[in-house]
């Protein structure tokens, strides 16, 4: 890997992690799915000018704005209100298992023992984190549950569909989920408006460090390398982004470090790095032997 691909990688696996607290901060002003709305309206805005889909592309974006849009962003904004950056940066690594079981499903993939494993470890570090007395809200960990499992879903449909540039999924699937989040913003959410008005100048920092840096740049900076360098090079670096924001979550928004994040994250963490190391080696065997 070259020094400027290193750079690249590091960049925005930085901007991922960050990422926990900036939707924190903005999110404690202005409620989950409005605030998800205005990021995609903005989103929208930038990319959709310049990045067109065929007409045969049209329907899985929609399905994209469905699953991706509001299953993974809408419900990963309505989590990140009730519970701490920290937790969430871990509990939304459960999206990788997730990924796992439903390659498992969907295209007859054998999980083995140490994917088992990995799975199993995730999963219980996850449930400790849930767990833990005060640490946030039910039904805002289960909608981070929700968050991972749709972000999961929404590889397996990426993945059928990689003939799609990255930016166009990214523009018109924040086009297309705008109506879905507003309609559902109207029957759930009160205040917007007002919340709008008055948000803080760190609030709308946070909106544009969302949308130009974690949703265009970071992404497809991500998408480059994945292009020029093989997945093992790449795919591990993903696993900084939690720890990124853990630290972050503890520094700048003085969250706790409890003996639940620590075991919990440790386990959650080792899980997803056991699965992410056996994909690699298979992914080398595979290129080793192309009739396996």
């Amino acid at each position: 890997m070259k020094p400027s691909d290193l750079i690249q990688a590091l960049a925005v696996v930085v901007i991922w992690g960050f990422n926990f607290v900036v939707i924190k901060t903005a999110v404690s002003e202005i409620p989950p799915l409005t605030l998800t709305a205005l990021r995609f309206t903005l989103v929208a805005l930038l990319l959709t000018p310049f990045f067109r889909p065929s007409r045969d592309q049209f329907a899985s974006i929609a399905m994209l704005a469905l699953v991706l849009g509001f299953g993974h962003f809408g419900m990963l904004f309505i989590g990140l209100r009730g519970v701490d950056a920290a937790t969430t940066a871990l509990m939304i690594q459960l999206g990788i298992p997730f990924s796992l079981i439903l390659s498992t499903l969907l295209f007859a993939d054998s999980l083995g023992k140490v994917r088992i494993l990995g799975v199993a470890l995730a999963f219980s570090g996850a449930a400790l984190l849930a767990g833990e007395p005060k640490g946030g809200a039910p039904l805002s960990m289960f909608a981070l549950l929700i968050s991972a499992f749709c972000w999961a879903w929404a590889n397996v449909l990426i993945k059928r569909r990689s003939d799609i540039h990255p930016l166009t999924i990214i523009g018109w699937m924040s086009l297309l989920a705008i109506p879905i989040l507003v309609v559902c913003s109207l029957l759930f959410e009160s205040d917007q408006w007002h919340s709008i008005q008055g948000a803080s100048w760190s609030a709308w920092a946070a909106l544009g460090y969302i949308v130009v840096g974690s949703s265009i740049l970071a992404y497809y900076l991500w998408y480059r390398l994945i292009a020029r360098l093989s997945i093992n090079q790449v795919a591990p670096f993903s696993l900084l982004a939690p720890m990124i924001g853990v630290a972050a979550g503890i520094l700048i928004l003085d969250e706790a470090l409890t003996l639940y994040k620590v075991v919990g994250g440790t386990l959650t963490i080792a899980g997803v790095g056991l699965i992410e190391l056996r994909q690699a080696r298979l992914r080398r065997l595979k290129l080793l032997t192309p009739d396996l």
